[in-house]
């Protein structure tokens, strides 16, 4: 039976949906909200730079290896050749075949950056888009970041089509790539083209829905604008046809008109199979495949054709659900009639215009000049100027629409995850959640002129990076510096000299070691203080037990017959959850515990909040104490490429960094390496393996898990952070 999916496909301006305002320049049904993400170095920012090009955002191609990428603005994305923060921006394309053939659709593209130091931006560009395009290298295939943003999209329920980019590559094999997102991500993939050749011969694809192909001819069309259309070559129509056999199966479950066809034996036509193939895409449970060399000008037009034929518009995607008051839900329904409800997902402080907040409509029309609700603050901020964004380039706008991304000038008391909405429209969008931090060190400015501008610039940098966190060590007064890894650090460090002026020495790098326990204990907290006048009396028994993986501190109340007041469960619950910012081992924060308050007293003149505060801190310490505490430290996912023959010291290597390996495979005359390495070995990395490889060898490092801290180490982890600590 197919799935019910619902898709809106209209062609005609003049029946497009109720929910669209009269005067909107593109219809929700031509609207494309998408981003393009991956593993760092599959080519995510060429595959962008080359369709601003094809749509005629730009008349210039620009190239990642030259700096002159449109959506890599900032100096020091165009000097490490890297992508560091997610660019929007917005164009527009004529789809050549299909539904909306010859129709201009909207596009609004999120360019997301591929290193896992700032998976933040790909976390928060997720949780807006409703499509979004995952590039894969079509040598290297699924990387080991390509899962951590394919999770990212599963976990925001983004329907996504996948390009196989860098077909022109020596070693490149499109259908292994295809091959690895089925076993590596388990993903129901399957190619919506083939390619005509690949690697030096790569020189045209087969589009198996139309069932014709494209030829490119690099001398005559060296830009790739017209590419030939031809029909297929016979000596890949036996493959053609068993692709597309395949597809047409595949899309089936999804479409009632195409399974009775296929079962009844009967002819398929063009546009049922596109919406067939459209249906399976935005029902999560299909992801088309795109072959293409984005630095080569290969294969784009078709990958923008897929985009508008087969990812979603605003009105395909359930409405995005909230949250009223009571915590009942409520629904953001897409319509430019309703209400207006939108979530800012990212701040940015600009050089000229100061804070700008990135914000997703979702339902309503924002007008310049309106104020917006903040539910968290309970206040309302007036929206001084709209812009729509061309990555550092900005376009004055009086409204932006359902569906739109935009950004707001004027609003000042907002942060990452807040919903912005009418005042009479009671609903909390759900934010974006972020990793922990896993890596600290201290920043002390160079002098008594910098001290209040490292306070601003940090203040600025913890509100645009949700993963960035800084505090002052109570013990030795430093400014801790908490992020994703050192690479983030650096950036961080390197803005506040070019963005703030500001001159900062740092510390050497500290692991964010965690805490946890591994039996169940009993503890009891008292604070009792008497001083001639009224007292403070606070008895909290506490039971104290390990908890699931990634479940944090998780506090029950277990008080029956009243022996603890409503009133004081709250504050001893925040009492325990306080004790857990500094666990009893080496004073790192607690994770993955269940505390219940199971029993206590109280006195009625005496015991106040703050007494059952203090008494839940003390009933948490006492009984970690004796749950069997022990010290957790962050283990990495290492993925390093080799030549063969530096295999061997490589595995050395990581043996001695205290490394496990997982596996070893061989691809195209490389030896992948996967190991797992606590990070407090991982400082310099890089830099060591290309020693010792002669620079021939490359690593990807992404944080996995944490596991218990060897006891030889645990003496010295425990020295150092009573001399050092960096509690973050």
């Amino acid at each position: 039976m197919a799935s019910p999916v619902k898709i809106s496909v209209v062609t005609d301006k003049s029946k497009v949906a109720s929910a669209n305002a009269k005067d909107r320049a593109f219809p929700l049904e031509w609207t494309r909200n998408i981003g393009i993400a991956a593993h760092i170095d599959a080519g995510k920012t060429t595959t962008s730079e080359r369709i601003l090009f094809y749509t005629g955002a730009v008349h210039k191609m620009g190239e990642v290896h030259e700096g002159t990428a449109v959506t890599d603005w900032m100096e020091q994305e165009r000097e490490r050749g890297i992508t560091i923060t997610a660019a929007a921006i917005s164009c527009a394309w004529n789809a050549s075949y299909g539904p909306w053939k010859g129709i201009k659709q909207r596009i609004n593209i999120i360019d997301t950056p591929g290193h896992v130091d700032f998976t933040a931006e790909v976390e928060r560009s997720m949780r807006v888009l409703d499509g979004a395009i995952a590039v894969f290298c079509a040598v290297a295939g699924v990387q080991p970041q390509s899962e951590t943003v394919w999770r990212q999209a599963n976990k925001y329920g983004v329907p996504r089509i996948a390009f196989v980019n860098k077909m022109d590559r020596t070693g490149a094999n499109y259908f292994r790539a295809v091959s690895e997102m089925r076993e590596k991500l388990k993903a129901n993939a399957h190619p919506l083209y083939i390619p005509i050749g690949q690697e030096d011969n790569f020189n045209g694809v087969i589009d198996l829905v139309q069932n014709i192909a494209y030829l490119f001819d690099d001398t005559k069309d060296p830009l790739g604008m017209e590419p030939v259309t031809a029909e297929i070559p016979a000596e890949y129509a036996a493959q053609a046809k068993e692709y597309r056999e395949k597809l047409i199966e595949a899309v089936s479950d999804f479409d009632d008109v195409i399974a009775e066809k296929y079962l009844g034996g009967e002819a398929i036509t063009t546009e049922e199979l596109i919406l067939a193939v459209r249906k399976a895409t935005v029902s999560m449970k299909f992801v088309g495949v795109v072959p293409g060399s984005a630095f080569k000008k290969k294969g784009i037009q078709r990958l923008l054709d897929c985009v508008v034929n087969y990812l979603p518009n605003p009105l395909d995607l359930p409405p995005m659900q909230g949250q009223n008051t009571d915590g009942q839900p409520v629904e953001a329904v897409v319509d430019d009639n309703a209400k207006l409800a939108g979530l800012a997902f990212k701040l940015w402080t600009d050089p000229f215009v100061g804070k700008l907040v990135f914000y997703r409509v979702y339902t309503g029309t924002l007008t310049k000049g309106m104020s917006l609700y903040n539910p968290r603050t309970r206040r309302s901020e007036r929206v001084s100027r709209l812009v729509l964004m061309r990555a550092m380039d900005r376009e004055e706008i009086d409204k932006a629409y359902a569906g739109d991304i935009c950004a707001l000038v004027g609003v000042k008391d907002v942060i990452t995850g807040d919903t912005l909405c009418d005042e009479d429209f009671d609903i909390r969008l759900e934010p974006p959640s972020f990793p922990e931090p896993v890596i600290a060190m201290s920043i002390e400015p160079n002098s008594k002129a910098d001290q209040e501008k490292m306070g601003t610039a940090l203040q600025r940098l913890v509100a645009e990076d949700p993963t960035l966190k800084v505090k002052t060590d109570p013990d030795t007064g430093q400014t801790i510096l908490a992020g994703m890894g050192e690479l983030h650090l650096d950036i961080i460090r390197d803005r506040m000299k070019r963005e703030f002026k500001v001159e900062a020495t740092s510390g050497k790098p500290q692991i964010a070691y965690r805490e946890t326990v591994t039996k169940l204990a009993d503890g009891e907290g008292k604070f009792i203080r008497q001083s001639g006048g009224k007292g403070q009396y606070g008895h909290v028994v506490v039971k104290i037990e390990p908890n699931e993986k990634g479940k944090g501190v998780e506090v029950i109340n277990e008080i029956v017959g009243g022996v603890i007041p409503k009133e004081f469960i709250k504050p001893a619950t925040e009492g325990i959850l306080e004790g857990a910012n500094n666990g009893v081992v080496a004073g790192y924060p607690v994770v993955d515990v269940k505390v219940r308050i199971v029993d206590g007293s109280f006195h009625e003149v005496d015991s106040s909040e703050l007494a059952f505060k203090m008494a839940g801190i003390f009933g948490f310490k006492e009984a970690m104490k004796q749950a069997g505490p022990i010290l957790l430290e962050p283990i990495m996912g290492v993925e390093v490429t080799t030549p063969e023959e530096y295999a061997g010291d490589l595995m050395g290597d990581i043996n001695r960094r205290r490394g496990a390996i997982q596996g070893m495979e061989n691809k195209n005359g490389a030896t992948i390496i996967n190991a797992h390495v606590p990070l407090e070995t991982l400082f310099g990395y890089v830099t060591d393996i290309r020693s010792l490889s002669k620079g021939r060898a490359s690593a990807s490092i992404t944080p996995s898990h944490f596991e218990q801290v060897p006891n030889s180490l645990l003496a010295k982890i425990v020295e150092s952070s009573v001399k050092a600590p960096a509690r973050t």
